[in-house]
């Protein structure tokens, strides 16, 4: 990574914070994720919003008036770190839920482990879920036998699960991060992808390539690899129609490039609308900025706006975006409980759209 803007100093101060953090912190329990700080150093926007499992990853819903939140189960699996992420060695799912927000959370248990899904081999990595035909869907992204990432749906009848996941993926689905979205016309719309670990970068035209390189560095000047949308069946368990591009312009008219990496898509992709406009949220990784644009289509194209976000503590950051009685709230993670990459905790703070549809900065680390 080379010619980073401005901005990326400040990805790179928080990342090195939260590893100072980590030296200083002792655990209490490698199988909760309670710890004590013992630094008192940073200031958070926000508290963990449960600390006895950790949890990255959330993805927020309502469903009949209460909160669900669809997040990653972080573990201490002993799995060394690696740039492919295989130390995010998570295996099952628990789904939380509160009354409202910052209320107390229920943790309702495994809704779906690994050892029941046919076709996984190991990771489970962002989770998102969804209602429609009286059935609550659930989508994961996981390893497959030869180490593949695909996405996976399960089934169930209650929120909370628990889940019951279809024999084989989504067929023509690969990479991570399913997110779902539906129209107020009824059409439900699946966007997904991530780099790196991710192994969005391996797929060309339908084609895995095991070999594929850690990332598209070596074009730089080309239009950066965006995410994928495709719209979902009337059944919600296979795709209707073609896989697409998420394209992401610049206010110019011209394609993100490669090296735009304050900018570009990278991971973690939300789609929220708000005043009849379509906006897609996104992470930009490697630089831990969440980035958004603006378009009048599900599918696009959208128009590059900024960012919304900071870095948070922690690599990167993941979220999800929501509604609720008037006000809109943001659903993320840090690592404030552990200090350590691979063990996060769930947090949210509200999120505030300016008069002409910008979206306020928000700050998780307060200095």
């Amino acid at each position: 990574m080379n010619k980073l803007k401005q901005h990326s100093a400040l990805a790179i101060t928080i990342a090195m914070l939260a590893t100072s953090t980590s030296s200083c912190q002792q655990q209490t329990s490698t199988a909760g994720a309670k710890t004590t700080d013992t630094t008192k150093k940073i200031k958070y926007l926000s508290e963990p919003l449960i600390s006895e499992i950790y949890t990255a990853d959330p993805s927020a819903h309502v469903f009949n008036g209460k909160i669900y939140i669809y997040p990653s189960h972080d573990i201490e699996a002993g799995t060394p770190e690696n740039d492919n992420g295989d130390h995010f060695d998570m295996r099952d799912y628990h789904i939380l839920s509160m009354d409202s927000v910052n209320g107390k959370v229920t943790d309702h248990g495994v809704a779906l482990s690994i050892k029941d899904i046919p076709w996984a081999g190991r990771q489970l990595w962002a989770p998102d879920a969804a209602f429609k035909n009286g059935t609550y869907y659930l989508y994961f992204p996981a390893k497959d036998k030869q180490d593949i990432f695909r996405i996976g749906v399960a089934t169930s009848k209650n929120p909370a699960g628990p889940f019951k996941a279809e024999p084989k993926p989504i067929e023509g689905s690969y990479s991570i991060d399913p997110a779902v979205f539906t129209d107020t016309d009824g059409n439900t719309y699946l966007y997904y992808g991530g780099i790196w670990g991710g192994q969005l970068q391996r797929w060309n035209n339908g084609n895995y390539a095991a070999d594929g390189s850690k990332t598209d560095s070596g074009k730089e000047d080309e239009p950066a690899l965006t995410a994928k949308v495709a719209k979902m069946s009337a059944d919600m368990l296979s795709f209707d129609g073609p896989v697409k591009d998420v394209v992401i312009l610049g206010k110019t008219g011209k394609p993100l490039l490669t090296k735009d990496h304050d900018s570009r898509f990278f991971e973690g992709a939300w789609m929220h609308k708000y005043n009849g406009k379509y906006y897609f949220t996104y992470s930009t990784g490697d630089t831990h900025f969440l980035a958004y644009a603006i378009g009048d289509s599900p599918y696009g194209p959208f128009i590059y706006q900024g960012t919304f976000m900071e870095p948070v503590q922690g690599w990167t950051t993941h979220h999800s975006i929501i509604e609720q009685k008037g006000k809109w709230y943001i659903y993320y993670h840090d690592t404030q409980l552990s200090g350590k990459t691979h063990l996060r905790n769930i947090k949210v703070t509200e999120l505030k759209h300016n008069a002409d549809g910008s979206i306020q900065l928000i700050k998780p680390v307060l200095q």
